[in-house]
């Protein structure tokens, strides 16, 4: 019988993603997953395919903004497929913010995700809190 990923599980991998949590989200992931990220040279940003690298792009995340939450999420299932709608929030290193919407578009795998390929708003860095 075929897995179904559900709203909730994606609900559950967004809290994963808000507490830092990688073994969580990784459990998520399928043996053969995919992460195209939001920024990078290519028209789909960056690609990082296999546990390994998409482990490492994950936890780049919270190195390059040690505060990144991903807030207001909304989720939506449909077969194989799916999309989180979020608000992420982050401060860099040198103290300015991001603050924009984003989504994620899901290609699910017998019940877990194997694509997650990531969209967020430009916008310029806000600056740094005062």
């Amino acid at each position: 019988m075929q897995k179904t990923v559900t709203v909730e599980m994606l609900a559950e991998f967004a809290a994963a993603w808000n507490r830092h949590d990688i073994e969580a989200l990784m459990s998520f992931m399928s043996e053969d997953c995919v992460f195209e990220t939001v920024a990078g040279p290519e028209a789909w940003g960056s690609r990082h395919t296999g546990r390994d690298a998409v482990r490492a792009a994950f936890a780049a995340a919270w190195q390059n903004f040690p505060d990144a939450q991903w807030r207001n999420g909304r989720h939506w299932v449909a077969g194989d497929r799916g999309v989180s709608e979020s608000t992420f929030t982050g401060t860099a290193a040198d103290g300015t913010r991001v603050e924009a919407d984003m989504v994620d578009v899901f290609t699910f795998k017998d019940g877990k995700i194997q694509v997650k390929n990531a969209f967020r708003k430009q916008r310029p860095p806000l600056p740094a809190h005062a």
